[in-house]
C-alpha cells in the first residue's frame, strides 16, 4: 500500500517537495552510505534509516483522512510516542522531527552562518512566479544575512524598538476607543464579538504605521477598501497555504486554491508597493526643496542604499505579515486566558497602576516594572506559539545528535507545539499560569523548551517591537477595563493556518473600571 501511494506522489508533489529534490538526491545518496556503515572517530554511528517513525500511509491517514490538516499541532501530540526524534515522510521528502528541548538546542547551536528555513518554500513560488526579490524570511545564504544585517539595526535592539513606542502607544489609543464604540453597539453594552479580528486590525495599524510611517485607517470604523482587501488577501493567501503545501500539484488545475493563494499575495505586494512608492515620493519631493528628510523604518531602508527598490518591497510586506499575527493571536489568547482568572487579572491590574499612576498611560520604560505583565505575554506563547512549527536545514556542515549523524542539508522540523506542552519540560503543561515565568514562581525549565520567537541568527527579526506593541496594549487594556468570558465553560481550541489562530470567535466582556 504504501509503495502504491509513493507512487501515487511521484511527480506530483507540492512544491515544498519539488525544492528539496535536489537536497532529497544528495541525502539519499548519504543514507545510502550509512547503510553500510557510517563512523565518526572510531565511533559507528546511527543515521536516518534507523530512526523510528510513523510510514506514509500513517501520515496520510492523519492528514487527509482524519482530517488533521489544519490541526497538525495536535498531530505533533500524537506522535510523541515515537520518541524525542523521530523521521516522518511524506512523498519523497524525509523529515527528521525534533520534540526535545535538548535535542532542540544540540541541533541550533550547530547551526552555523546561513541555515535555511524549509517552511517558506511556497512562499518563494510566489515570488519566483512573478520576478519579485525575497524578503528576511525568504532569501537565503548571504543575501540573507546582507538583508538581515540591514534590518536589525532598527528593530532587534531594545533601544531602538523603544523608538516606536510613541507610535505604538497613539495605535493603542485608537484601540481602546475602538473597543469602546464596540461595546456601545452591543446589546449588553460590554460585550465585544471577534475579539481576534479587532487585534487583527490594531496589528496591523500598528505595524504598517512602522514599517511604511503612515497611518493606514486600520482602526478606523469603516476601513478603506484598499486597506481592507490588503486584510482579506492575508486571510485567502493564508487559508489555502496549507493546500499548496500538501496538495499534489496536479490538482492547481482543477482546484480552485492555487488561484486564491497566488491572487493573495499579489494584492499583498501591490499594496506594499503603493506605500513605499508613496514615501519615495515624498522623499524625493523633500530633497527636491532642500528639506531635511526625516523618518523611521521606512525611510531608513530607502535612504540607507543598502537594498534595492524590489528587496525593500519583498522585506517590508514579509514583515508586515510576520507581525501582524504574533501581535493579534498572542493578545486574543491572553486575554482569552485572563477573563477565566479573576484572581491573576487583579493581581496584574494591581501589578500595573502600582507602576502607572492612574492619569498616566503606560510608557516603554514602565515595562521593566511590570514582571507579571511580561510572564503574561510569555505564558501566552507557550502554550500558542504562533508557528507551531517550522524547518531548518544545516547547509555548511554535517549534524551529530546523540548517536546519530545527518548529512549536510538534512531538513529538521522543530516541533515547538509538542516541545512546550510536554509535561516533561513543563509541570502542569495544559494550564495557564504565567507565575511559572517569574523568578518567585519557583518552577524551572529548559531554556529551550519555549523559544516563540526562533533562536540564533535566524531569530524574529521583529521581536522587540512585536513584544512593546503586545505589552503596551494588554497593559491598556487592564487597565481600563475588568475582561469577562462569555459564555463561560466553552473551550476554545487552536488551529493551524501557517499560524496557529482560535478555531472560533473569542467573545468577551469588558467592563469599565
Amino acid at each position: 500500500m504504501d509503495h502504491r501511494l509513493s507512487q501515487l506522489f511521484k511527480g506530483r508533489v507540492s512544491p515544498l517537495l519539488q525544492t528539496c529534490r535536489t537536497r532529497r538526491t544528495q541525502a539519499r545518496a548519504l543514507h545510502g552510505a550509512a547503510a553500510a556503515g557510517v563512523t565518526q572517530g572510531d565511533k559507528k554511528m546511527k543515521t536516518f534509516d534507523d530512526l523510528p517513525g510513523p510510514s506514509l500511509l500513517t501520515n496520510i491517514y492523519w492528514f487527509f483522512i482524519r482530517g488533521y490538516l489544519l490541526h497538525t499541532h495536535e498531530l505533533q501530540i500524537k506522535y510523541k510516542h515515537y520518541g524525542p526524534i523521530h523521521k516522518s515522510v511524506i512523498g519523497r521528502l524525509k523529515m527528521v522531527n525534533i520534540m526535545d528541548p535538548e535535542i532542540l538546542e544540540t541541533l541550533l547551536r550547530q547551526e552555523g552562518k546561513y541555515p535555511m528555513r524549509n517552511d517558506m518554500d511556497i512562499w518563494k513560488e510566489h515570488r519566483d512566479q512573478r520576478n519579485l526579490s525575497y524578503g528576511p524570511l525568504t532569501e537565503e545564504g548571504h543575501r540573507w544575512q546582507t538583508l538581515r544585517t540591514v534590518l536589525n539595526k532598527k528593530m532587534l535592539k531594545p533601544s531602538e524598538a523603544k523608538l516606536y513606542a510613541g507610535s505604538i502607544n497613539e495605535v493603542v489609543s485608537d484601540l481602546i476607543e475602538r473597543i469602546q464604540d464596540l461595546r456601545r453597539e452591543s446589546p449588553s453594552g460590554n460585550t465585544v464579538n471577534d475579539i481576534a479580528n479587532v487585534f487583527y486590525r490594531f496589528a496591523f495599524e500598528g505595524v504598517s504605521y512602522i514599517l511604511f510611517e503612515t497611518r493606514i485607517g486600520g482602526m478606523s470604523k469603516e476601513i478603506p477598501p484598499e486597506a481592507q482587501k490588503f486584510i482579506d488577501s492575508i486571510g485567502f493567501m493564508l487559508k489555502n497555504s496549507a493546500y499548496v503545501t500538501y496538495l499534489p500539484v496536479w490538482t492547481r488545475k482543477v482546484l480552485p486554491y492555487w488561484k486564491r493563494y497566488i491572487q493573495g499575495w499579489d494584492n499583498i505586494f501591490d499594496f506594499g508597493k503603493k506605500l513605499v512608492d508613496k514615501k519615495m515620493s515624498e522623499i524625493q519631493s523633500r530633497l527636491e526643496k532642500g528639506q531635511e528628510v526625516q523618518g523611521e523604518y521606512l525611510t531608513y531602508l530607502l535612504s540607507s542604499g543598502k537594498l534595492s527598490l524590489p528587496e525593500v518591497y519583498g522585506s517590508v510586506c514579509e514583515l508586515l505579515l510576520a507581525g501582524v499575527d504574533t501581535t493579534s493571536n498572542t493578545l486574543s489568547w491572553s486575554l482569552y486566558h485572563l477573563a477565566q482568572d479573576p484572581e491573576l487579572q487583579r493581581s496584574l491590574y494591581d501589578e500595573i497602576t502600582k507602576a502607572v499612576p492612574v492619569d498616566r498611560i503606560p510608557a516603554a520604560d514602565d515595562i521593566s516594572q511590570m514582571p507579571l505583565l511580561r510572564a503574561v505575554i510569555k505564558e501566552t506563547l507557550r502554550l500558542y506559539p504562533v508557528v507551531p512549527f517550522n524547518g531548518r536545514i544545516i547547509t555548511e556542515k554535517e549534524v551529530t545528535i546523540g548517536d546519530y549523524l545527518f548529512p549536510k542539508e538534512t531538513l529538521f522540523v522543530l516541533n515547538h507545539y509538542a516541545i512546550s506542552r510536554d509535561e516533561k519540560n513543563f509541570e502542569q503543561p495544559e494550564r495557564f499560569l504565567p507565575q511559572r515565568w517569574l523568578r518567585s514562581g519557583g518552577m524551572k525549565h529548559h531554556p529551550f523548551s519555549s523559544i516563540p520567537f526562533g533562536y540564533g541568527v535566524r531569530a524574529c527579526v521583529g521581536r522587540r517591537i512585536a513584544e512593546l506593541e503586545m505589552h503596551l496594549a494588554l497593559a491598556r487594556i487592564i487597565k481600563m477595563f475588568e475582561v469577562h468570558y462569555k459564555p463561560q465553560g466553552e473551550e476554545i481550541k487552536p488551529m493551524v493556518r501557517i499560524v496557529l489562530v482560535p478555531s472560533k470567535p473569542i467573545n468577551l466582556e469588558f467592563v469599565e473600571r
